[in-house]
């Protein structure tokens, strides 16, 4: 498998803005609905998203770098068995734990292969002072064959717009051989939340691996997110600040009646409770709404406001000393 870097054309100290940059040019390249009869860009994308989700990821990263985790994000085999790995081997020129015969000892990726290779030695010592184990020393029975692998995880990135995303609407996802799936957005779902659909990954001699969807969020052009709540700046009419009226504003959800107070001013905010994001624990957040007064530009107000002459009125920047 080719190193993250080269999947992505950068080189091995980029920044993060450049490594999105690359991610950014080769999405739009490789990305399956423009590319539906063209599996070979389907795989290729969804190698290039997991050398992006890796190197963005600062830990992942470091762990790469040092040699700690494969292009897969699996831990790599501990000691450097194998020969080459990272921290040095273990056996000889050879590299590697040996049996009795010279036969590499295979214990797999995990800490169940370390515990049972322990196991094996200090069990076989052991039997020094009370018979010898059969089959030949310390090291009798250390073969121990690998479990069959699972194929590897297959990368996707899903766009989901704001209102989906608060709301947690449902979504549909098509795997690279073709296949949709309708999924679930989690609570508390944030621009680059992972969701982990098992099996759903590439084949492999011990079962499918899983498929991993990464959430992008995609901006709104008048809301704006602020933990589980919603911003939004309203424009009001000079006479509805004023006077106080009813009007109509959009959430998440569909238009709603909001009722401006008498006597308003511009950056005054209103809430409406319950319209914002679905937190983890499962409430909403709310919709924190900032008047914007718009003044217009009219004469018959420009003349009562020149004939008025402010009588009685309070000087609005008192606070700041003015």
């Amino acid at each position: 498998m080719a190193d993250l870097y080269s999947e992505l054309g950068v080189a091995r100290g980029a920044s993060e803005a450049e490594i999105k940059k690359a991610y950014r040019k080769l999405a739009k390249e490789l990305h399956p609905d423009k590319n539906k009869d063209n599996p070979r860009a389907t795989e290729r994308f969804s190698q290039v998203t997991r050398a992006y989700d890796i190197l963005t990821d600062r830990d992942k990263r470091a762990q790469y770098d040092r040699g700690e985790i494969d292009e897969e994000g699996n831990p790599r085999m501990p000691f450097g068995y194998g020969g080459g790995g990272p921290g040095g081997s273990y056996g000889g020129a050879q590299g590697g734990f040996r049996g009795p015969n010279g036969e590499p000892f295979e214990f797999g990726n995990d800490a169940e292969g370390i515990s049972d290779l322990f196991e094996g030695i200090f069990g076989g010592m052991r039997g020094r002072g009370g018979g010898a184990r059969s089959g030949g020393g310390p090291f009798s029975g250390f073969r121990r064959s690998r479990p069959p692998q699972k194929g590897p995880d297959a990368a996707y990135r899903l766009d989901v717009s704001f209102e989906d995303a608060a709301t947690l609407a449902g979504q549909r996802v098509t795997l690279g051989s073709g296949k949709t799936l309708d999924i679930k957005l989690p609570p508390g779902v944030e621009d680059g939340t992972r969701i982990r659909l098992a099996g759903q990954g590439q084949a492999g001699p011990g079962g499918n691996g899983d498929a991993l969807v990464t959430i992008n969020i995609r901006p709104h052009r008048f809301y704006k997110r602020e933990g589980d709540n919603i911003r939004l700046d309203l424009p009001v009419a000079l006479d509805e600040a004023v006077l106080g009226a009813k009007v109509r504003v959009p959430t998440v959800d569909g238009p709603v009646m909001l009722s401006i107070p008498k006597g308003s001013s511009s950056g005054k905010v209103l809430r409406l409770k319950g319209k914002g994001f679905t937190g983890k624990g499962g409430q909403r957040g709310d919709q924190l709404v900032t008047l914007q007064v718009d003044v217009p530009d009219d004469a018959e107000l420009a003349a009562f406001l020149q004939s008025w002459g402010g009588k009685g009125k309070a000087n609005p920047r008192a606070d700041l000393g003015v």
